[in-house]
C-alpha cells in the first residue's frame, strides 16, 4: 500500500491530510517506533477509497503537541491539529478531511466536527487568495 491514494481518473483529490511521521512521546528512545509514523500509516488506510490523500511529512514543528497532523484544501483553508493519539486519530481525520472538502466557503464546519479535531486545532490558515472583507 502507498501512502497516497490517488482519486479515480489519475488527478490527486482537492483534499489533503498531511501526517507528521517523526512525531514521538517525550523521553522516548530515538530508535523507538515513532507514533507519527503508526498514524500516518492509520490514517492511509482509513482514507482508502475516500477520494483523499495522505501524505507523510518528517516534521510539522508542533512537537510539544504530538501527534501533528494538517488537512489542506485547495482553495479552502488549512487546518493544523496536534495532541492526536496515534491509536485513535486516524478516523476523526478522515472525518475532517470529508467535512472540509464537502464545504462550501472552504472551512471546516465546527458541527459535526470529531472532538479530536476540536480539542487538538492549533491553527487554521487561510487560502493564498484570501481577502478580508473588511
Amino acid at each position: 500500500m502507498t501512502i497516497t491514494d490517488i482519486a479515480p481518473g489519475g488527478t490527486e483529490p482537492a483534499t489533503t491530510i498531511v501526517v507528521c511521521t517523526t512525531c514521538r512521546h517525550p523521553g522516548d528512545p530515538d530508535d523507538a517506533p515513532r507514533p507519527g509514523a503508526a498514524l500516518a500509516t492509520s490514517t492511509a488506510r482509513a482514507a482508502h477509497h475516500a477520494g483523499l490523500t495522505v501524505r507523510r511529512v518528517k516534521c510539522l514543528a508542533n512537537c510539544k503537541r504530538g501527534c501533528s497532523a494538517a488537512i489542506i484544501r485547495v482553495g479552502g483553508w488549512a487546518y493544523v491539529f496536534g495532541d492526536l493519539d496515534a491509536a485513535s486519530a486516524a478516523g476523526a481525520l478522515v472525518e475532517g478531511a470529508r467535512l472540509l472538502s464537502g464545504s462550501a466557503d472552504g472551512l471546516m464546519p465546527w458541527r459535526g466536527r470529531p472532538e479530536p479535531l476540536k480539542r487538538g486545532m492549533i491553527a487554521r490558515v487561510p487560502p493564498l487568495a484570501y481577502e478580508d472583507a473588511e
